[in-house]
């Protein structure tokens, strides 16, 4: 049996209650419809009575096609009982410490069209619903809840998001289908990056940038803008810099990233790394057409991450200076990925001259903020309208020209919400200002690549295929 003190800790921090509204796991779920058909879905991190998890599938399971549907709660959730009066239901009121199981494989419909809200609520009350105590509280990692998760064939919820390394590395342990809410900096972790530059794991299709509605306890404090109480009294924020992370395909994935901006006659945009064989970029849109060695590209650029169009390269092979340290798994704490040159725009030479003159350690609350600012400078709404501008005939004629140069090029984070792996391979990360990188420990509170002795951004190494 699993120890329960490391859960506990994630479920009494503010910063692990959030739970998902009912659009935001709708919004995600729609490009994926042809995956469920006679599948077992398990949500082991939601509460039968009240996960909007276990309320889309239940109320969806006919129409998806399900062959059973495994829900789990953990006993010290803030929410247990809050919306459903449970006294009657098994003849006992709800009580904290043990868990509960929802098991069912068949969603009766009263009027035969569809399955509703008191259909749902019925199923729950009744005996014979398949919701039970477990013997334990609910712990993904108990033994008891480890067993429903070998029965399954697709495991989509929201885990804590201080528990998503250990979350992941159990999903890849059993080899299981996956769809999960996290945060987007979980793509520098040490145990996540390895997974996306090898195809697997992605990030998903409805989550590129802005923030999303979150369901909090009651006793949540309400101080940011855009909080606020739905039309039943039940508290929520707005968070951002959530992603859903997933190794379910689907055909958005596979779109190339138009590509409308030229390395040569621009290369004063596009300095080289002294220590790395590879040009840096500053947003995805900016990707070269052109270049064809390996870039360095911000973290985000996964979100475009095509598999097809691009490839994700191990940064250590790519080392020009033997001094530069080789890093676990490729990743790059790059206060040894430097640039000497002073080339890069007004804007970024204003934050990165801010940085170097306070000298301190950010803290992840200011990490986010600034990635938050990165991100909506570098929203889709804007690279649509930069690329709407490029005709297909310029588009071939760029990809056409005779000055073409096969490089690394380093881009924003911002590139994997369009990444093609049929069209570029993802190479390695450089951290940026994201303290200690990877799991790795930062001595300096600066762990990022360096253009003229100035932090830059984290970048993503890329290559674009032939």
């Amino acid at each position: 049996m699993a120890k329960n003190s490391g859960l506990s800790k994630a479920k009494n921090a503010k910063k692990d209650e959030f739970y998902t509204s009912y659009e935001v796991i709708q919004a995600e779920i729609n490009h994926y419809e042809d995956k469920f058909k006679n599948k077992t879905v398990l949500c082991n991190c939601d509460d039968p009575f009240e996960s909007n998890f276990c309320k889309f599938f239940l109320r969806n399971f006919n129409y998806l096609k399900l062959k059973r549907l495994i829900c789990t709660s953990y006993s010290t959730s803030p929410i247990v009982g809050q919306q459903l009066t449970l006294v009657g239901w098994n003849e006992e009121p709800i009580k904290r410490g043990n868990g509960y199981v929802m098991d069912i494989s068949e969603v009766p419909m009263a009027n035969g069209r569809g399955v509703s809200d008191s259909d749902i609520d019925s199923l729950l009350k009744s005996k014979n619903s398949g919701v039970k105590k477990l013997k334990g509280d609910g712990d993904f990692r108990s033994d008891e809840c480890i067993e429903y998760m070998k029965q399954a064939d697709v495991v989509i919820t929201n885990p804590p998001f201080s528990l998503f390394r250990e979350y992941v590395a159990q999903l890849i342990e059993y080899e299981k289908n996956f769809l999960i809410i996290g945060n987007v900096n979980a793509i520098t972790y040490k145990e996540i990056f390895p997974l996306i530059k090898d195809n697997k794991m992605w990030l998903g299709a409805s989550i590129h940038s802005g923030d999303r509605k979150f369901y909090v306890p009651d006793d949540y404090p309400l101080k940011a803008s855009g909080c606020g109480e739905d039309e039943n009294g039940r508290k929520f924020i707005r968070v951002k810099g959530v992603r859903w992370f997933t190794n379910l395909d689907y055909t958005k994935r596979h779109e190339e990233l138009v590509l409308y901006k030229k390395y040569y006659g621009n290369e004063e945009e596009y300095p080289k790394y002294d220590n790395y064989d590879a040009i840096n970029v500053d947003k995805t849109a900016d990707i070269p057409c052109d270049y064809f060695e390996y870039m360095a590209v911000p973290i985000t650029y996964t979100d475009k991450y095509n598999p097809d169009q691009f490839e994700i390269i191990n940064a250590n092979d790519i080392r020009t200076n033997p001094d530069t340290p080789i890093k676990a798994h490729g990743l790059i704490k790059d206060k040894d990925a430097v640039i000497t040159t002073q080339i890069y725009t007004k804007n970024a030479e204003k934050d990165l001259t801010q940085t170097a003159k306070t000298g301190t350690i950010l803290t992840d609350r200011q990490t986010d903020r600034q990635t938050d600012r990165q991100t909506d400078r570098q929203t889709d709404r804007q690279t649509d309208r930069q690329t709407d501008r490029q005709t297909d005939e310029l588009h071939m004629q760029e990809l056409s020209s005779g000055e073409r140069c096969n490089g690394v090029m380093g881009v924003p984070i911002t590139f994997l919400d369009k990444y093609n792996p049929d069209q570029f391979e993802i190479i390695g990360l450089a951290a940026g200002n994201i303290r200690g990188l990877a799991g790795i420990t930062s001595r300096t509170g600066k762990d990022g690549p360096y253009i003229g002795g100035k932090l830059r951004y984290g970048r993503i190494f890329v290559k674009k295929k032939m």
